[in-house]
């Protein structure tokens, strides 16, 4: 992080400071003292715009490649700008709309999460990123219906409205009504419950002798239960869509720098890990560069918010991963707000 403050710098040098950044982050090449003073620049000579630059050089905001005369930020001038100068652009009318349409379709809230990721993959030009909520569904109403012989369908309808369906094993003989049996059971004495509540609820009122079920049913009852519960501890901790984002023009002149940033992606558990640390922010995260071990080599930059259940408990995050030229002024408000509407869908 810069050890600048901005406000040591003059007018005139944060003036000249703001406009490298932002054609760089516009364009993604350096910036030279012909484009700042041209028309939108500042009104002083290439000779004073240059001693400018060799100030913000000096400073550790600026470099200049070997292959340009003009310059572009470093790591600690990209979060100088984004702490002190930068203005944020609130997402578009036809962006919330987007957003809010994505986030609020029917169906699993994985389905959800899956959408919103892409739908933030799009909208930013980056990899967007989700982190599924460590929680259980609450059941509502379970159902099983016979399929074919040794096979049926659970249904399970969770409490938040999502529905989801497995296809369940059966012993190949069951008694008349033991599907039917087994559902009522489970919709009138495990509702409200998680799965691992119901689970254990139903155990103990088995053992304890309180159960009317019969064999037959106690059996049913498990494997509905078991199917969920099983499935809940493989599901996925991290959704990311849109990796083919990160092979622009630009990207492709430095594919070891591509390659380390594919193969960091590949590692959904470590991405996962660095996405914790926002997990207790108060406000949208932005990690540029080295800032973060994991992304270090890539020179990739992470924006990520939390989103919260309606207690106000942090259940997951969601972000952008791209390059350091990320349009962070536009992409900053659109987490946030992403992360604002997956609380109402959670809550």
């Amino acid at each position: 992080m810069s050890q600048t403050p901005i406000t040591e710098l003059t007018s005139r040098a944060r003036d000249i400071f703001r406009l490298v950044v932002e054609g760089y982050l516009e364009t993604g090449s350096p910036v030279g003292s012909k484009a700042l003073a041209g028309p939108g620049g500042v009104n002083l000579s290439s000779a004073s715009i240059r001693s400018v630059l060799a100030d913000l050089e000096v400073l550790g905001l600026l470099a200049a490649p070997h292959t340009s005369a003009g310059r572009l930020p470093t790591e600690a001038g990209l979060r100088l700008f984004v702490d002190g100068i930068m203005q944020v652009a609130e997402p578009t009318v036809e962006e919330r709309m987007a957003i809010e349409r994505r986030i609020s379709a029917p169906g699993p809230i994985e389905a959800a999460l899956e959408a919103t990721s892409a739908l933030l993959s799009s909208l930013s030009s980056g990899a967007g990123v989700v982190m599924v909520p460590r929680r259980e569904p609450r059941l509502m109403h379970l159902q099983l219906v016979h399929l074919s012989p040794g096979r049926a369908l659970a249904v399970l309808v969770g409490e938040d409205g999502a529905v989801e369906n497995r296809v369940l094993e059966l012993p190949t003989i069951l008694p008349r009504g033991a599907l039917e049996e087994a559902s009522n059971y489970i919709s009138s004495h495990l509702a409200g419950r998680t799965l691992a509540q119901a689970a254990k609820a139903m155990r103990a009122e088995i053992s304890s002798g309180r159960s009317a079920l019969d064999a037959a049913s106690r059996d049913l009852v498990e494997r509905g239960l078991a199917v969920w519960s099983q499935d809940a501890s493989a599901r996925q901790v991290l959704i990311v869509r849109g990796q083919a984002n990160l092979l622009d023009e630009a990207a492709l002149s430095d594919l070891e720098r591509v390659r380390s940033l594919l193969d960091d992606l590949e590692n959904k558990q470590s991405v996962a890990e660095l996405l914790e640390t926002a997990r207790e922010a108060q406000a949208t995260r932005i990690f540029i560069g080295s800032e973060n071990r994991l992304f270090a080599l890539s020179g990739s930059s992470v924006i990520a918010s939390p989103y919260r259940d309606r207690e106000g408990k942090v259940v997951g995050v969601v972000g952008v991963i791209g390059p350091t030229r990320l349009n962070y002024a536009r992409v900053v408000p659109m987490v946030d707000f992403t992360a604002q509407s997956l609380g109402k869908l959670i809550g």
